[in-house]
């Protein structure tokens, strides 16, 4: 049964719709902007993420029966809103960077192109999903980087909201890592699953190497044991002894982790379990990551860190008006003039300029009309960065559901080749890329 999305904003959008019905201006067409002022915690680049669960949002969008009953009873807004409300369906337009894209300070990362009323209603909801699904996103791609070559999964579900769970391991998988533990992102997203034993699992035995059989026994010896539960010495010498040197792997989730994974595979090749692999999974982030290198570690299991943003849980973006028609139906440019809050009026058109394939600046066009926008012919050896998600109200399915997923992970994997070196540092600074503004 569909759930509606509708209540998944703040008041004042509404009393806004409210007031703006009154006085005749709900229905005059405006441009909405969605955009990071700079980037949280002095990262490098961002990458966006959550833009496929924003479309699903907005299928969802309606104010039904109980929505509009719980409005009525807290007199939220009038009569005539009210109806206005039980008809909404969103007939604008959408366009926006790609899910996986990389993006920079004042990146037109989405626009809303419709009346007052339709778009103003979709800050709060736009805001949350991208706001957090970027966070995650941005993070598991400074750990992907970290990690090189050696896989990545996400395990931290229990660190999150239930919901918020979901959401991350679908912004990880987007942004480089290969599975998560959680059971409800795969089978909502497609994102392989994995998963064996927990500390539980071996206590709940008489003895370790009881619990080491019991799970061979159930998932075979190419599974995955947890050998530090006791003493990981003692551990690594039972998981061989039980499983034989054909044991797919060993996992390391407590000690000083560059020192106890050298330690572990010394002894696993004395043993004759060459091939077996090293999984490292205690409180991770991207500098532990990037602190065992030179470790002998086949792979990462992340948690907490992954899926609060690795210290940065917010993108920071903000969901700004920047242009209108006036009374006379010209197109006018608007703009917050806050201090440290300012932002450009004017609808815009996204461009990465690239050097022999590599990203060099982010040029915004800014148009202070609405029709004269700059296209990709006049800006030779740029590649443009938006597209259209929704035209006339009609979503596009190929940004949804899994298939949308995968083709976000995909194209986060071919843009992240056009980072310069210095954006792979993990120490703060500032954006990798210039952003650089021109008048359409």
């Amino acid at each position: 049964m569909r759930a509606s999305t509708a209540l998944l904003t703040d008041r004042y959008e509404l009393t806004m719709i409210d007031a703006a019905l009154r006085d005749g201006t709900g229905d005059r067409p405006c441009v909405f902007e969605l955009f990071g002022r700079r980037l949280s915690g002095g990262r490098r680049f961002g990458v966006v993420a959550g833009t496929g669960r924003l479309l699903a949002a907005l299928r969802d969008f309606r104010f039904d029966d109980d929505e509009l009953a719980f409005l009525r009873d807290g007199k939220v807004v009038d009569a005539a809103t009210l109806d206005w409300l039980a008809a909404y369906r969103f007939t604008g337009t959408i366009t926006g960077y790609r899910e996986g894209e990389l993006y920079f300070p004042g990146s037109p990362v989405l626009t809303v192109e419709s009346t007052f009323a339709e778009g103003v209603v979709l800050e709060t909801l736009a805001l949350s999903i991208l706001n957090h699904d970027s966070a995650v996103a941005t993070a598991a791609a400074r750990m992907a980087v970290a990690a090189g070559d050696r896989p990545l999964a996400e395990m931290g579900s229990r660190r999150a909201g239930e919901r918020s769970a979901v959401a991350a391991a679908r912004a990880a998988y987007i942004a480089g890592f290969g599975a998560t533990s959680n059971l409800e992102a795969g089978r909502t997203w497609g994102i392989p699953t994995m998963g064996t034993a927990a500390h539980a699992w071996t206590l709940l035995h008489e003895t370790e190497e009881d619990a080491f059989r019991a799970q061979i026994a159930a998932l075979g010896v190419e599974t995955t044991l947890l050998v530090d539960t006791y003493d990981i010495r003692q551990g690594v010498e039972t998981a061989v002894r039980v499983a034989g040197t054909g044991l797919g792997g060993v996992r390391i989730d407590s000690g000083d982790l560059p020192i106890v994974a050298a330690e572990v595979r010394v002894q696993l090749d004395e043993l004759g379990a060459t091939a077996t692999r090293i999984t490292v999974t205690s409180d991770l982030d991207e500098y532990a990551i990037a602190a065992l290198a030179a470790s002998p570690v086949d792979s990462y299991g992340v948690g907490t860190s992954v899926v609060t943003g690795s210290g940065t849980p917010t993108s920071g973006m903000v969901y700004k008006l920047v242009a209108r028609q006036d009374a006379d139906g010209a197109w006018v440019s608007v703009a917050k003039a806050s201090t440290d809050k300012a932002s450009k009026g004017g609808r815009k058109a996204a461009f990465r300029t690239l050097e022999r394939g590599t990203a060099t600046s982010e040029i915004i066009a800014i148009s202070d009309g609405f029709e004269a926008v700059d296209t990709p012919d006049e800006h030779p050896g740029a590649r443009p960065l938006q597209v259209r998600f929704v035209v006339d109200g009609e979503i596009d399915p190929a940004f949804e559901g899994p298939a949308g997923v995968e083709a976000a992970r995909a194209h986060h994997a071919e843009v992240r080749e056009e980072l310069p070196v210095r954006a792979l540092a993990l120490s703060r600074s500032d954006p990798a890329i210039p952003t650089i503004y021109v008048d359409a």
